[in-house]
């Protein structure tokens, strides 16, 4: 299992910090969200890769119906080669919130579905080099030899997490389709997936993937929450029952916290390590 901490608020001066801070202290992943007006979340991750060499680094998450998918290939390609191949994607439908609507519209999740499906496709797609051309509902790629970036050095693409909701099939298989499933609960008791919902989900993605022809193995199933800084016996057990459900990162990640505290809040779990199960 693998460990990261997703940064809840603060600059890219304190990402860059709370990195190298974390690659000291044995954690596998570091994490930013993504605003739509805020700190910018890739200028935050370029910081950290300049103060690291080990650590994953990635965004919790994109919401990547609302980017222009050539935009984010860009941005995810020059920071997989700043960073020696580290990045991790983390995208979703996007919540919208007051911080969205502020500025632009919902078009309505059926929309937004279709702008995930086709985004990660063009996404995807552009990493993979030239000549490439889509024709979606709502995008039109056609291929074009005009400076585009390095090939990301990840193969064969940067690792792409997608918010899937369990018992969805359509927001499941998206999901399996991909590299890693970040789980959600819909319908009755929508919200954080349960362990039991994790272990189901886990299953289905595997019977998915095996009838797609698509690798079981490496594939992740990334679960969130907070542990104790300093009781590491107590951290150990809350994130067991997600382990043994099929869990193969646990993100450390608590919203709550506020602005103003957020830096102690962050070097004294950082410090503490990871609520490692068996040393691992």
């Amino acid at each position: 299992m693998r460990y990261g901490f997703v940064l809840p608020w603060g600059d890219a001066r304190t990402a860059a910090d709370l990195a190298a801070l974390a690659e000291r202290h044995g954690w596998d992943g570091f994490f930013v969200w993504e605003p739509i007006w805020g700190v910018d979340a890739w200028i935050a991750l370029a910081a950290a890769a300049m103060t690291t060499s080990r650590i994953r680094l990635g965004t919790m998450l994109t919401p990547l119906p609302r980017r222009r998918p050539w935009d984010v290939a860009s941005q995810t390609a020059t920071l997989d080669n700043l960073s020696g191949g580290r990045l991790i994607l983390s995208v979703g439908l996007g919540a919208a919130h007051a911080g969205w609507l502020a500025f632009e519209p919902d078009p309505g999740r059926k929309v937004r579905a279709q702008l995930l499906d086709e985004g990660l496709e063009v996404l995807t797609g552009l990493w993979a080099g030239q000549p490439y051309e889509f024709e979606g509902t709502h995008y039109r790629v056609t291929p074009s030899d005009f400076m585009p970036p390095p090939p990301p050095v990840q193969r064969p693409r940067i690792p792409v997490w997608v918010v899937g909701g369990w018992p969805a099939t359509r927001s499941m298989a998206r999901a399996a389709r991909y590299d890693g499933w970040l789980p959600n609960a819909i319908g009755k008791g929508a919200g954080p997936a349960t362990p039991e919902q994790v272990r189901a989900g886990t299953e289905w993605i595997r019977d998915f993937r095996t009838v797609e022809g698509l690798p079981t193995q490496g594939y992740d199933v990334v679960c969130e929450g907070t542990t104790p800084a300093g009781d590491p016996a107590a951290g150990t057990e809350l994130v067991r029952p997600w382990r043994e459900a099929g869990a193969t990162w646990w993100i450390e990640s608590d919203w709550s916290v506020a602005r103003e505290a957020v830096r102690d809040y962050a070097e004294e779990r950082l410090r503490a390590g990871p609520p490692r199960i068996d040393g691992r």
